[in-house]
């Protein structure tokens, strides 16, 4: 059993004992540490309570200053009531899932869906709240209706300020951080290294123990022997470290060490960790789960679960019965100009793959001209076929429209991967990785992929795969907010043209 030494500059300081100390004092944990990560996660917690609050309020006094021309008086502003009753829900409910602690304000993905699912919860609190002591006639619409709208990108623009804040504030060095005590073999703390960063990961290494390999040759008793030397021996070193977290990186295909590690170090005050290589970096959200009796870690969920399924749904049946009705005028026109300009059926229907892999009849309008018995070929740039109402058609993606049929027919959403034709499909998957996980999801008629330039004609499989990075990314980060900023960007945003043919 042998140690990192701890740390490296200590090997260069003086032999004096003060240096020496410095150098241990370092190591250790400070007294004040515990007050300061306090204070960290107090202040993000009242700056989001003071957000909420705060905008409430100068929503009300702009409202009422537009109507009289006068400063609201504080007697009589009533948002406060409001946004008072959603800050306390918010900051309760944060609380509770510990949103509010360092290590989450470190972490590289912001819990946006989680942010934007407890703004809802905690407005359907205030609406049933209202409703039950009958004082909804008491405030004002606007300025709740704009509450609700604006407060959540307020909330997140000062969540996203603080963790600057906390992140340019907080290095490896600092006191505030995770201490962690690493313990495994040398091969495999080895490759942690090669593979982390410390400063990256918000965190501070304080000890590392590695394990010494057995001969196989050895016998039972001499293997246990050595196995619990090393072990006690680390024990030992963590119990005067006193690390925030213990991280195990033996190998889980090593059952018995990992059983032993584990047995050792649940006899020390700090969080134990397994960590089996380096596929937990693939799923940053797994967590342990159970379902009926059996435990398991769950390394994916459902992409949707029902109730976001539910709300998608009735989403795109608004959305998409809303502009056939809007957009009749203007489906016949285009109607017509394709049956003016060429000859053939107004739509053109092809089976692609949606759901579950599950077959369907795509609708959009014909750009093309008809021919008969012709093999399929995608269309390309400066393509003969296309038809000069086709053309405009495509570049302007109103070619798309007549999708709105398969939204409502339940075949296709709004937003998610758009299809492709079944060749495609057969042909992608088989070359490329995680291609069929598109279809874990309704496709779309269009999506995240599209409005960030990425559509019109795959060369090369490089092509294909950006955009099922894209569609994954959607996939694994869908929220309601999302689907409305991606069809926003489909109207308004230049990428979302780029391509068009």
């Amino acid at each position: 059993m042998f140690h990192e030494r701890l740390p490296e500059t200590y090997e260069t300081l003086p032999a004096g004992a003060p240096r020496r100390r410095d150098v241990w004092a370092s190591l250790l944990p400070r007294r004040s540490r515990a007050a300061f990560r306090l204070g960290i996660s107090a202040s993000v917690a009242v700056a989001d309570f003071l957000t909420i609050c705060g905008t409430g309020l100068l929503i009300e006094a702009a409202y009422y200053y537009a109507m009289t021309g006068q400063l609201i008086p504080m007697h009589e502003a009533r948002s406060l009531r409001i946004s008072g009753l959603i800050a306390i829900v918010v900051l309760l409910t944060n609380l509770f899932r510990e949103e509010y602690s360092i290590d989450n304000a470190l972490a590289l993905k912001p819990h946006l869906r989680r942010a934007a699912t407890l703004w809802l919860a905690a407005w359907a609190v205030v609406l049933v709240l209202g409703f039950a002591t009958k004082t909804t006639t008491d405030f004002s619409r606007v300025v709740a209706v704009t509450l609700f709208v604006v407060g959540l990108p307020a909330m997140l623009g000062m969540r996203a300020g603080m963790i600057a804040l906390v992140r340019r504030g907080i290095t490896p060095a600092s006191a505030s951080v995770s201490r962690v005590h690493l313990v495994g073999y040398e091969e495999d703390i080895a490759r942690f290294y090669a593979s982390n960063d410390a400063e990256a990961l918000g965190l501070r290494v304080i000890g590392t123990s590695y394990l010494r390999r057995i001969d196989p040759a050895a016998d039972a008793a001499t293997r246990l022997a050595q196995m619990s030397e090393d072990l006690d021996l680390a024990v030992s070193v963590v119990r005067f470290l006193r690390p925030d977290d213990v991280f195990i990186l033996v190998p889980w295909a090593e059952t018995a060490d990992v059983e032993r590690c584990i047995d050792a170090f649940l006899r020390v005050p700090a969080a134990l960790h397994l960590r089996p290589g380096t596929v937990l970096d693939r799923f940053p959200d797994m967590q342990i789960s159970r379902v009926g009796r059996l435990s398991g870690i769950n390394i994916g969920r459902r992409p949707l679960n029902l109730g976001e399924i539910l709300l998608k749904r009735a989403f795109d049946l608004v959305v998409a019965l809303t502009a056939l009705v809007l957009l009749a005028p203007l489906l016949a026109a285009v109607a017509v100009l394709i049956k003016l300009d060429s000859p053939g059926p107004v739509f053109f229907r092809q089976k692609r793959y949606g759901f579950n892999q599950q077959p369907f009849g795509v609708f959009k309008f014909r750009s093309m001209k008809v021919e008969e018995n012709a093999a399929f070929r995608q269309a390309s740039r400066h393509d003969s076929r296309i038809t000069r109402v086709g053309a405009m058609l495509r570049r302007s993606n109103l070619d798309e429209l007549p999708q709105l049929i398969n939204v409502v027919m339940g075949e296709m959403s709004l937003v998610g991967p758009r299809p492709h034709a079944l060749a495609h499909d057969r042909s992608f998957e088989r070359r490329i990785a995680l291609y069929a996980r598109r279809h874990n999801v309704r496709p779309g008629i269009t999506g995240w992929a599209q409005v960030n330039g990425l559509r019109g004609e795959t060369l090369t499989d490089l092509d294909m795969e950006r955009r099922v990075q894209h569609d994954l990314h959607y996939i694994d980060n869908w929220s309601i907010w999302f689907d409305i900023r991606i069809m926003v960007q489909t109207v308004i945003s230049p990428c979302a043209y780029r391509n068009a043919f």
